[in-house]
């Protein structure tokens, strides 16, 4: 599943919308139910954060997330928006992905463990599921007695379009 971050690269041109792949958005009562495991208080403000993050593009900012929340409610700050994204990390209900030196972006953690290849130049990132890779690192883990608890592998390089463009 291929996700696009905001261009990176000065003079190209984004991709088309419809090259963009969003994922299904979820059911509000799903929203009210991870709110409240985090032992917080179900607001329309935290709600709409959620419907951000199920609703729109993967892999988004702390910033991209606020303003879209922001447009539909003005009062709402950056710092409440930051903080609910940090507390849903530290539950694991949110991935934080730092890529390189880019800005922490943001998904709603997937039910299957993935992996990303983002491009240099552009922010394009592939998400990707490898039984090899995973295999490789659970030996590697072994050969040095560690117990793998989670992990996050991000490759970078320069895609196809990219290199041709």
């Amino acid at each position: 599943m291929e996700h696009i971050l905001p261009n990176l690269a000065k003079g190209r041109a984004p991709l088309e919308p419809e090259k963009l792949i969003r994922r299904e958005p979820l059911e509000p009562g799903t929203f009210k139910r991870m709110i409240r495991k985090m032992g917080l208080k179900v607001t329309q403000q935290r709600l709409a954060i959620l419907e951000s993050l199920s609703a729109g593009r993967a892999h988004v900012t702390a910033q991209e997330v606020f303003e879209t929340v922001n447009a539909r409610y003005p009062e709402i700050g950056f710092a409440t928006v930051y903080r609910f994204l940090r507390k849903m990390a530290e539950q694991k209900m949110v991935t934080e992905v730092r890529m390189g030196g880019l800005p922490a972006r943001y998904e709603l953690t997937p039910r299957r463990h993935h992996d990303h290849l983002t491009c240099k130049l552009c922010g394009q990132i592939v998400e990707f599921e490898s039984p090899q890779i995973e295999a490789l690192q659970e030996q590697v883990a072994k050969e040095h007695n560690f117990r793998l608890t989670h992990h996050v592998l991000e490759l970078y390089g320069d895609c196809a379009r990219c290199r041709t463009g």
